[in-house]
């Protein structure tokens, strides 16, 4: 089977090339080739997919049996998709996200049967009209399209709703005494998936038509409260928490750039029912525990210390809301 994926150094599509490899899956990875982080195995192709010219150069005298795109968040990139793989490829999987679900909740546990709304994010709007363009393409002119909406999953970064995950910041805090923010009161539900246990569910969906014209998400079974996983992290450090409580709203209100995120997903508990990839993908079960998976990332962030970056606007962001949360409670 030949693939191409449109990305593929994520966090969560870097699980996914190493796996596919391993598979003996034949991968190509488009991208600007920027990083230089191709896994050993695959075939690099450089072009930037938002020039189509240069797509189109890049794979030419190619057929693939399944394209995913990574990077694609608005419907005018899944346009751009339709003009370039329709008729050439034997399913396309898009990557949406689990923010599309509805918000609010209207029931505790998610589904792929539950509505997809979220009045609070642009981002998951554009993954909402994004799903529905590509469905309308399969319905009508038969493009084998499925559909993925990973959750929260991590594996170089620290899954936090608050704190820079994709940097050092967090830890950094941590082991310094410095607060560190939960929004709430810290009790709301959530899942954290493992990047490689997302990885064995979708691999099993590459070039599984079952699949076409069917949407996914894939999450551990695991459920814990965001105060569990703050505190599971600073156990892993071997330190203390200093968590300051702080409403989703108030944190949205000083820091406006956070509210797509808290209110349009994060603040809100999130358990997911993964009976559907479990019956289209049966070898699928998550085996990663947070407990072990965040030392695992602790130990990716250790073996290099130029992974240990702290990112100082982050550092000012957090103690800007705190302190205004402070202050505000004392008068």
């Amino acid at each position: 089977m030949r693939v191409l994926f449109i990305g593929g150094t994520g966090v969560i599509s870097s699980a996914v090339s190493r796996q596919t490899i391993a598979k003996g899956i034949d991968l190509y990875l488009l991208n600007r080739g920027l990083q230089n982080t191709a896994p050993p195995g695959s075939h690099s192709l450089i072009a930037d997919i938002h020039q189509p010219k240069e797509v189109r150069v890049a794979l030419a005298g190619l057929q693939f049996d399944v394209v995913v795109n990574w990077i694609a968040y608005t419907p005018a990139d899944i346009e751009r998709d339709l003009s370039l793989f329709k008729g050439r490829v034997g399913q396309y999987i898009f990557i949406s996200s689990a923010a599309a679900y509805q918000k609010p909740p209207t029931h505790y546990l998610i589904t792929e049967a539950t509505p997809l709304d979220n009045p609070f994010w642009d981002y998951a709007r554009n993954k909402i009209a994004s799903e529905e363009r590509l469905l309308r393409a399969h319905a009508e002119e038969g493009f084998p399209a499925t559909i993925v909406r990973p959750s929260y999953t991590y594996e170089t970064i620290f899954p936090v709703a608050i704190g820079g995950g994709s940097s050092y910041t967090l830890a950094d805090r941590l082991k310094k005494g410095r607060p560190i923010i939960v929004h709430g009161d810290g009790t709301s539900l959530w899942v954290l998936t493992h990047a490689e246990d997302f990885a064995r569910g979708f691999i099993g969906l590459l070039g599984n038509q079952e699949a076409i014209g069917q949407a996914f998400h894939i999450t551990s079974d695991e459920v814990q409260t965001w105060e569990k996983i703050y505190r599971t992290i600073a156990e892993a450090l071997g330190v203390e928490a200093k968590i300051v409580h702080i409403p989703s709203d108030f944190i949205a209100h000083v820091a406006p750039r956070l509210a797509g995120t808290l209110l349009g997903d994060k603040m809100w508990s999130a358990v997911f029912d993964n009976s559907k990839i479990k019956t289209f993908v049966p070898e699928f079960k998550a085996a990663i525990p947070f407990r072990e998976g965040i030392r695992r990332t602790l130990r990716w962030f250790d073996a290099d210390e130029r992974r240990q970056r702290v990112d100082e606007a982050v550092n000012r962001e957090m103690d800007q809301i705190v302190n205004s949360y402070v202050g505000g409670t004392r008068r």
